[in-house]
């Protein structure tokens, strides 16, 4: 997988999550005081989304690995594409209902209230856990880039891939904390309709990939 994906799919999808994580980041503590405490407040807060995601692309990138060691990578890639193209037509209904059997939402629900008691405190470290646990909510696109982390085959690449995905996320997210105004509803109403067309295109790009470029280096 090109690692310059990360950043792509990072920088989209996060117009796609000023709708989902918007409130949450508006809505952050410490919105009083200096102009610089409310920047590197946001930034701690973002910065802790982005460690998580390196944790989740530490494990995927492990996984791919493994698969890659097996001889599947190929395979791999093509099956992700499959279920990325089926869970857009499929209008996420069913996977939802998967992750309801699984007991997902009451993971979530429990990661929601651990969230809202630290919206009572404050400070940079509040911010930065705050993020972190941003970080574990559900996003389709954040399931998309563990996708592409995954194909990467080694531990480090997949690592490298998902910071690099919550990188591209950064500049949409400081934006929306920092002047809320810049995205209006129309705006993110156009985003939102873009969405399924470019999971569709991501998910073309892997069959794609696992189907006629096998041999493409790695990072």
């Amino acid at each position: 997988m090109e690692i310059w994906t990360a950043l792509a799919i990072g920088f989209f999808g996060s117009f796609h999550c000023i709708g989902m994580c918007g409130p949450i980041a508006l809505a952050l503590p410490g919105s009083g005081g200096s102009t610089f405490k409310l920047i590197s407040g946001r930034a701690f807060y973002n910065t802790g989304r982005i460690v998580t995601y390196a944790l989740m692309g530490l494990i995927f990138g492990l996984i791919g690995q493994s698969i890659a060691v097996a001889g599947f990578q190929k395979g791999l890639s093509v099956v992700l594409g499959v279920i990325i193209i089926a869970s857009v037509l499929l209008k996420s209904s069913y996977f939802r209902a998967i992750k309801s059997k699984l007991g997902a939402h009451t993971f979530y629900d429990h990661l929601k209230k651990q969230i809202g008691k630290l919206f009572k405190k404050s400070g940079l470290s509040t911010l930065f856990t705050i993020g972190i646990l941003n970080g574990l909510l559900p996003c389709g696109f954040v399931y998309i880039g563990l996708a592409g982390s995954l194909t990467m085959g080694t531990v480090l690449g997949g690592t490298v891939y998902m910071i690099l995905f919550g990188l591209g996320t950064f500049p949409a997210m400081m934006a929306m904390s920092l002047a809320p105004g810049l995205f209006s509803i129309e705006m993110r109403r156009r985003i939102n309709k873009a969405v399924p067309v470019l999971a569709v295109i991501f998910g073309i790009y892997l069959i794609y990939r696992g189907l006629f470029m096998g041999n493409m280096m790695q990072l």
